[in-house]
């Protein structure tokens, strides 16, 4: 900080042509050189002397603390349900709300924007809001280039907050060329970052909306033994030919994406006689029943009776939606489609069985892609797509029987679009890859989203952020208490 004070007396000395410096220093700094997480703040410095509390805190995933860090999330967060969720960053936010009540206070912290995302909203700003916290301002993601060498790319967020209101706040948006754009007013700054009333979005177990289920692929907790290679594939069928009906392609996100090969043995519904002409199946079956055996887990080893079945069995009996759990966050689009059900889909994808045209088309939609990008979790910095908060969560639509049969078209328009693509061994990653995109299947999902958004209303939105806040309104109409039983059961 005297740095910079320096740096700006010789800006302001060359500026107006007077010397101006505060060098040699006359007065000094308190440093305190310790743990923040485990230094009480109110000793360092009283509340009520004290005006901001600012800082870039320590930015490490949940998965990536070390065991003294665990220790300090303990100590910090320990009072709050589901505080293993959050990143190490966060316990600046909830010592902060420890600190500032009553007082006046304004905090303001540079953070990962996985904080502004996901599960860790419902959690960290649960409390907070609890504390009194209120958001003054907000800079939307951007890219922080470290200046350092390696210049090290991250994606942040700056939120600014205290234990009391304000009557004007500001929101700091930025486009893909990092230009920055700013709303200000009475408006309310909600924890997405959006502008809305103070709702966090928490997991739900069912649809808020008249919507098929979603569900989980098969686990087949198998140790390997029921999956095959190609080669492993071919080398089965020739020694036991009989083999080949019960082998069925399997998917999880990295194959259903990538176009990845991958085979299951799939033997549900193979009778006990055909299976004892099989020895090679069999020795395949008895390396499941070991594997169970030997698990710590008490419903594993029960699985053990059943080891020519996959753990969990959620294979749908007709076509379905296949969604991947994880996808890159390049793409413009999460690539979803189709499989029939003699494709087997494993937990690494979310299946909607009974889904029609319909339903794909406002799934790939634009509207539904913003949402997503919302509240979706990161593993990294790609989409988690997630059951109970993204698709449980969403607002559909009410369109009338004349929208809902154009967005079938135009759904279908889009999976026409990439037919001859996938037919010539493209896969979904090709065809989705920003630079790789052939136009008539990005025209295509331009016309599917335009159809989407006039669904919910006749204005064109301009931007994600737009779409995002006109969907958190519905939200909250949906999800109130006082909403009316028949109008959510009307958005099917």
């Amino acid at each position: 900080m005297w740095l910079t004070d320096h740096q700006v007396n010789m800006a302001f000395s060359k500026a107006f042509g007077r010397h101006y410096t505060r060098i040699p220093l006359k007065k000094s700094a308190t440093i305190v050189n310790g743990n923040a997480l485990r230094l009480d703040w109110k000793t360092i410095i009283s509340p009520d002397q004290c005006s901001y509390v600012l800082g870039n805190p320590p930015f490490i995933g949940k998965q990536m603390m070390s065991d003294e860090q665990g220790k300090d999330m303990d100590a910090v967060c320990g009072d709050i349900q589901g505080y293993g969720l959050l990143d190490y960053v966060t316990a600046w936010y909830v010592k902060a709300s420890d600190y500032i009540p009553g007082t006046g206070i304004r905090c303001a912290f540079v953070s990962t924007n996985s904080i502004s995302q996901g599960e860790q909203v419902g959690v960290l700003w649960s409390y907070l809001f609890q504390r009194g916290a209120k958001i003054h301002f907000a800079h939307r993601t951007f890219i922080w280039s470290n200046e350092a060498s390696g210049k090290a790319h991250v994606h942040v967020v700056i939120e600014g907050f205290g234990a009391f209101d304000v009557p004007v706040k500001r929101l700091y948006d930025y486009d893909a060329d990092g230009k920055q754009s700013m709303s200000s007013g009475a408006m309310n700054i909600n924890p997405y970052l959006v502008v809305g009333t103070d709702t966090v979005v928490t997991a739900r177990t069912s649809p808020i909306c008249s919507v098929p289920p979603i569900v989980f692929g098969s686990m087949p907790n198998d140790g390997g033994y029921l999956m095959l290679t190609p080669k492993e594939k071919a080398d089965l069928v020739t020694v036991e030919p009989a083999s080949a009906k019960l082998i069925r392609p399997i998917l999880g996100a990295e194959e259903f994406i990538n176009n990845v090969p991958r085979w299951c043995l799939w033997l549900r519904d193979a009778s006990a006689a055909e299976l004892r002409l099989m020895p090679l199946v069999l020795a395949r079956v008895e390396g499941v029943r070991q594997h169970r055996l030997k698990s710590t887990r008490e419903t594993t080893r029960k699985l053990a009776d059943f080891p020519r079945l996959f753990g969990e069995d959620r294979q749908p009996t007709g076509r379905y939606i296949a969604i991947p759990s994880v996808s890159s966050e390049r793409r413009p689009y999460v690539p979803i489609g189709f499989l029939e059900a003699s494709v087997i889909s494993n937990n690494l994808l979310l299946l909607v069985p009974d889904a029609t045209l319909y339903h794909f088309g406002v799934l790939t939609s634009g509207m539904h892609m913003a949402w997503m990008k919302t509240v979706c979790g990161r593993l990294e910095s790609r989409y988690r797509y997630s059951n109970k908060l993204v698709y449980n969560n969403y607002p559909w639509p009410e369109p009338s029987s004349n929208q809902r049969g154009a967005i079938e078209v135009a759904a279908q328009a889009v999976l026409d679009a990439r037919a001859p693509q996938l037919a010539s061994g493209a896969s979904l990653a090709d065809i989705y890859d920003p630079l790789t995109m052939p136009a008539e299947l990005l025209k295509a999902h331009q016309a599917l989203d335009r159809l989407v958004e006039k669904t919910y209303r006749g204005k064109p939105f301009s931007s994600d952020r737009e779409r995002v806040e006109h969907l958190f309104v519905l939200y909250e109409k949906i999800t109130s208490p006082l909403a009316p039983v028949a109008k959510r059961k009307a958005r099917s």
